[in-house]
């Protein structure tokens, strides 16, 4: 009897592990790689290769990848949760809203039947504009109200050197393209996007009634406009300094600067209440809007204005102005299918009213113990990465110190806000979809308004839920990760250590080093902006950030596109800093201690290969142009093959050679934090 109980101890011993190994072959699947690739030749293919092969890029989407797979199912869920509050809208407030929110998008007759009659009363409003003063009056009218930004974008939000206060913000803005290079560079691919806007101005004035003469003169105007704010507005590489888009002013400084401008006026129409002073990240910008608004005439203004309210209801109108907004996305991305309007819709209302669906979604799918596991990763990373701070040749004493404070004083914000929103005074009808997200967008603006005068609110997170990312606040000092990228390949309570750690552990140690990269070094542990460096200390890390910046200068993109180095330094810090912190982490756990292999592969082989199939991704090459100008994060290949080749612990791991391409001498590799 004992020897028999004994045979099926084994055989469940057999079968437990069987179903373990069976689990993990699951994380790292080798149908999914390509052998014939060797490691030190491209890391990425060689984890990747026949992914990148088998998933192209479905007709409705710009990429597909790790990240697109899960907003995917993410997207999926989210029209679950709304279809089930539609069957019960009666429930309570929240879902009464979202439910009549959702039904109002998806009733896309209703919708038809009104054509462009929910912006003609703006439109004529416009057209009767007879001053500087009144165009001025528009555009705090067309921000206020949720009918789209005009001419300069204005902010209220932490003051970066007093965080404790808000303060508002008046930036640069005004244009519609991407990026300003789509108005100023006669390359190609820009003149015919620049083309594509033309035409596409030209199809929706002529969707509003304009005949094909004035239609055309609306459009050269609104591009004479934007040129003309284009030519004044400063470099995604120069916006990325804290400190030359920190210029304060006094009110009666701001106006002296921009005397077609009343900044009283303004602020007050703007419910800007009580501020004696505004942030400008562009004063130059400033005085180039104020110069045309006197310099052009009130026609080119008014079309200007016209288009600014079409351009910020045509998502939400009939399907003639949904589909020309599609024709110049097709231009600028390649995509060659709309989005499904379920889709469209259940991702407008995570935008807009993310904390009521964001309350169903972590409801239904986030598990506390997933939260409770994130928090003992993030905090073995923190631990490991000062240990890392303390060990640094390169850096004093001084500074590891302020570095060490900074680093722990870091707020960790996990899968969803510890006080949810309640969006007192929004309404939405099951029959006036513009009108529902004007009132939301009203909503958001007054909410955001509010703030003015009040002890700032350091609890708030700054992703819904649902989403599909992560991020690092350098003014409040906190990393947030959101229910949604729990979920593998960056997290599973299934996985591996190793799958873990090189997923999200990698990510944490990514937030965590943006706190530390070339921008978030320069604010305090408190989230003041401030220098804490000694002069000599951060003459060493520019030099050390410079390396970084040739090495991925010299990666080629599309055919003579390559990544844009000093545009995507942040992020290329923080995936070395991260990645590198993630593996000493790593090398703490009894996985990595016993070596064994699964599937072939030992610990520190897997955590290299979840790292890389994060970021396995596909995009068309249209996108791919657009993000090398728009986009501060290098492309999937060279996020997962930059980090890696600075790494010993990746040679190692790979048995990699000096014959192999991507091999790097010991004394060339980067090594920051």
């Amino acid at each position: 009897m004992l020897k028999k109980k004994f045979l099926l101890f084994l055989l469940l011993c057999f079968f437990s592990a069987l179903v373990q190994a069976q689990s993990n072959f699951k994380y790292i699947d080798k149908a999914n790689m390509d052998m014939s690739i060797a490691p030190g030749e491209n890391f990425y293919l060689y984890a990747n290769g026949n992914w990148i092969k088998n998933y192209p890029v479905p007709n409705s989407k710009t990429r597909w990848g790790s990240f697109d797979l899960l907003r995917e199912e993410s997207s999926k869920r989210l029209q679950s949760l709304l279809e089930e509050a539609v069957k019960n809208r009666d429930k309570d407030r929240a879902t009464q809203i979202i439910a009549n929110m959702f039904s109002s998008g998806m009733d896309s007759a209703t919708i038809e039947a009104k054509g462009f009659s929910p912006i003609k009363n703006d439109l004529v409003r416009i057209n009767n504009l007879q001053s500087v003063a009144e165009i001025l009056h528009e555009i705090t009218t067309l921000r206020t109200m949720g009918m789209g930004s005009a001419l300069f974008g204005s902010f209220v939000g932490p003051d970066r050197k007093n965080v404790t206060m808000y303060i508002p913000s008046i930036s640069q803005g005004g244009t519609s393209l991407p990026d300003r290079d789509y108005y100023l560079k006669d390359d190609a691919r820009s003149t015919k996007i620049r083309n594509a806007f033309s035409n596409h101005l030209n199809t929706v004035f002529g969707l509003v009634g304009e005949d094909e003469a004035t239609a055309k003169a609306s459009a050269a105007s609104v591009l004479k406009i934007e040129t003309a704010l284009a030519k004044a507005q400063m470099s995604r590489v120069e916006m990325r300094d804290p400190y030359k888009t920190y210029n304060k002013f006094a009110i009666k400084d701001l106006n002296e600067l921009t005397q077609n401008m009343n900044w009283n006026i303004i602020l007050e129409e703007l419910k800007i209440l009580g501020a004696d002073s505004v942030v400008a990240n562009n004063p130059s910008f400033l005085k180039t809007a104020n110069q045309l608004l006197v310099e052009l005439p009130l026609s080119d203004w008014k079309s200007y204005l016209k288009w600014v309210v079409i351009r910020s209801a045509s998502p939400y109108l009939s399907s003639a102005f949904v589909n020309a907004d599609f024709e110049l996305t097709k231009v600028q991305t390649g995509q060659k299918e709309q989005t499904p309007r379920w889709q469209r819709m259940s991702s407008l209302i995570d935008r807009s009213l993310g904390d009521f669906i964001g309350q169903l979604y972590v409801e239904k799918y986030f598990k506390p113990e997933a939260k409770a596991r994130m928090k003992e990763l993030v905090n073995n990373l923190q631990v490991t990465f000062a240990e890392r701070i303390q060990r640094l040749d390169w850096m004093s004493e001084e500074t590891k110190t302020k570095a060490l404070e900074k680093l722990n004083a870091i707020v960790k914000k996990i899968g969803y806000p510890d006080k949810w929103k309640t969006y007192e005074g929004v309404t939405a009808s099951p029959d006036d979809f513009i009108g529902n997200v004007r009132n939301v967008s009203v909503w958001q603006y007054n909410y955001m308004v509010n703030r003015m005068g009040k002890p700032v609110d350091r609890t708030e997170m700054n992703m819904t839920p649902p989403t599909i990312n992560a991020s690092y606040s350098p003014s409040n000092n906190d990393i947030t990760f959101p229910a949604g990228i729990l979920q593998f390949p960056f997290f599973d309570f299934g996985a591996d250590d190793a799958v873990n750690y090189g997923g999200i552990g990698a990510v944490i140690g990514h937030e965590m080093t943006h706190g530390f990269d070339d921008q978030g070094r320069q604010f305090a542990a408190d989230g003041n902006l401030k220098d804490w460096w000694t002069k000599d200390d951060a003459t060493k890390f520019t030099a050390k950030a410079n390396e970084v910046v040739q090495q991925y200068n010299a990666m080629t993109v599309l055919d003579t596109i390559h990544v844009n180095g000093k545009l995507t330094l942040g992020e290329n810090l923080a995936d070395l800093g991260g990645l590198s912190i993630a593996y000493e982490a790593f090398t703490k756990t009894e996985q990595f201690k016993k070596g064994k292999k699964i599937d072939g592969f030992t610990p520190a082989q897997r955590f290299f290969l979840s790292w890389a199939q994060v970021w396995r991704n596909n995009a068309l090459p249209e996108t791919q142009a657009q993000l090398i100008i728009t986009d501060p994060h290098s492309p999937g290949m060279h996020r997962g093959n930059g980090p890696i080749v600075n790494m010993d612990s990746w040679y190692k791991a790979f048995n990699i050679k000096k014959t192999d391409s991507m091999y790097k001498e010991e004394d060339k590799r980067t090594r920051i934090w």
